[in-house]
């Protein structure tokens, strides 16, 4: 074993030598002019860079050990200036990409070996997947959302290319405002170009990639996705069509069922073919410990809905002194819904199932130990940190600010209230009176006209005049009740 690994390890390392450009006029010394074993040791000193603790080459600057110059088969380790002379003409040489495609032949030879027998290309299983690395620099550079800072920060964004069981074959950098939708394509055109006999037929990829005309396009290309649906593209079962019955995918210690699966179909609209649909068989995951609300129908929806419509009179008196709040009515709950979804014809829905969550420890842990040793999880792995989060926490502050001087209001309101009620009361009772007092007056001066023998028409003026005055007296003590 020991053996098998120093050969690969030669190997490797011959690679990235021959892979090193010297043919650029641009080179000069170390890079051009030089033996092999000069830009062997020169690339050997940037490879154990992160054995030795150094995360850049500017910290050789006051490094003194000699574990480096052992690592790298020298006396003494090469000097700062001499390491980034190297590595900046490397760099103008275009030797990432090429130190890049040979890395990718050397993993794909080493987990997939070639069969010269074999007429047809491999075939592969693979999972890709983006992250944004922040890059602190003073110029300008694409940005992109880092997902532990939730902040735009000036980035490089990384696509990642794992096969089936989680061995990385092909990392690529591109802009940090890169989608992946964009970057997908480009790696694994690549990776079948740069690797001989190699076709990519199966990529699982998350749900970044989740859109109609991209999934479409690559299935054209005879290439079998698998995604997982985005929130805003489903409700619930009545999404989905041609539901299967649903068997266990997987059980707890106990032996109960915690995860079930069933066959099912959906159509998707594509935004760039108005009238054609996208038809997608979906591992229809159902997550028993896990529950949601279950959403109100469309026009259950759209109706207005008073927050306080399931108290009843007593309970809605919340400016009176001693009003508790009372808990709402629990709301009715469904399991988890999550919709694994395929471009292929047809599906084995614990396969499909089981292949995109592979997923998490076959990428996810990789991407982890791939990104430590070079010091780039700032946003992944265990470099994760409990901050506060300012937006939120400001955003909590003004609500309880906003929380605290609305009870002062309720209790300013509820007061009021209280003597609004007296005054009302008071005011009541005395347009009450007025209005008797009045009427009784009007009463008694229209049987005054009558033993008179007023004419009827001079009775029903004089009584209207006056009753036209009394309608407005009453009329403003009414207005101050």
């Amino acid at each position: 074993m020991l053996l098998l690994a120093a050969a690969t390890e030669t190997t490797l390392i011959t690679q990235l030598c021959e892979a090193l450009p010297t043919e650029s006029a641009t080179a000069r010394p170390p890079l051009a002019d030089s033996s092999a074993a000069l830009r062997q040791r020169l690339l050997l000193t940037l490879l154990f860079l992160g054995a030795v603790g150094l995360q850049r080459t500017w910290d050789l600057r006051g490094y003194t050990a000699d574990g480096l110059a052992r690592l790298s088969g020298r006396k003494r380790a090469y000097g700062y200036r001499y390491t980034e002379a190297f590595l900046s003409q490397v760099a103008r040489s275009g030797g990432a990409e090429r130190l890049t495609d040979a890395l990718a032949r050397w993993t794909t030879q080493l987990w997939h070996p070639k069969d010269e027998a074999a007429e047809q290309p491999r075939s592969l299983t693979c999972y890709i997947d983006g992250h944004r690395k922040p890059v602190y620099t003073d110029a300008l550079i694409p940005r992109g959302l880092v997902g532990r800072l939730s902040t735009v920060l000036g980035c490089r964004a990384l696509v990642l290319l794992h096969d089936a069981q989680g061995h990385p074959l092909l990392v690529t950098t591109h802009r940090g405002d890169q989608h992946l939708t964009v970057g997908l394509p480009f790696i694994i055109a690549h990776y079948e170009q740069i690797v001989d006999q190699v076709k990519v037929n199966r990529i699982i990829v998350d749900r970044e990639g989740m859109a109609a005309e991209f999934l479409a396009s690559l299935h054209e290309a005879s290439r079998n996705m698998v995604t997982v649906l985005r929130t805003d593209q489903y409700q619930d079962l009545a999404s989905f069509s041609e539901i299967g019955a649903f068997v266990p995918l997987g059980m707890d210690a106990q032996g109960q069922v915690v995860r079930e699966v069933a066959c099912a179909r959906i159509a998707l609209p594509r935004p760039d073919h108005p009238g054609e649909v996208l038809c997608l068989r979906v591992a229809l995951i159902r997550d028993l410990r896990r529950v949601v609300p279950v959403q109100p129908c469309q026009q259950d929806a759209d109706l207005p809905h008073r927050w306080d419509a399931e108290l009843s009179r007593t309970e809605r008196q919340w400016w009176e002194e001693g009003w508790q709040a009372t808990a709402a009515p629990a709301t009715q709950t469904t399991p988890k819904l999550i919709p694994i979804v395929t471009t292929a014809d047809t599906i084995d829905a614990v396969e499909l199932a089981q292949t995109y969550i592979h997923r998490w420890p076959a990428q996810e842990n990789v991407i982890k130990d791939y990104l430590r040793p070079l010091g780039l999880d700032t946003n992944h792995g265990f470099a994760k940190t409990p901050v506060e989060n300012s937006e939120v926490a400001k955003r909590r502050s003004a609500l309880q600010k906003r929380l605290a001087k609305l009870k002062h209001w309720a209790q300013s309101a509820g007061k009021r209230s209280h003597q609004a009620g007296k005054r009302h009361d008071r005011l009541r009772v005395q347009f009450k009176s007025r209005a008797d007092e009045l009427y009784r007056e009007l009463g008694l001066y229209q049987t005054t006209l009558e033993m008179q023998e007023v004419p009827d028409h001079l009775l029903r003026r004089e009584i209207k005049e006056r009753k036209t005055v009394i309608d407005a007296e009453l009329e403003q003590l009414r207005a101050k009740m």
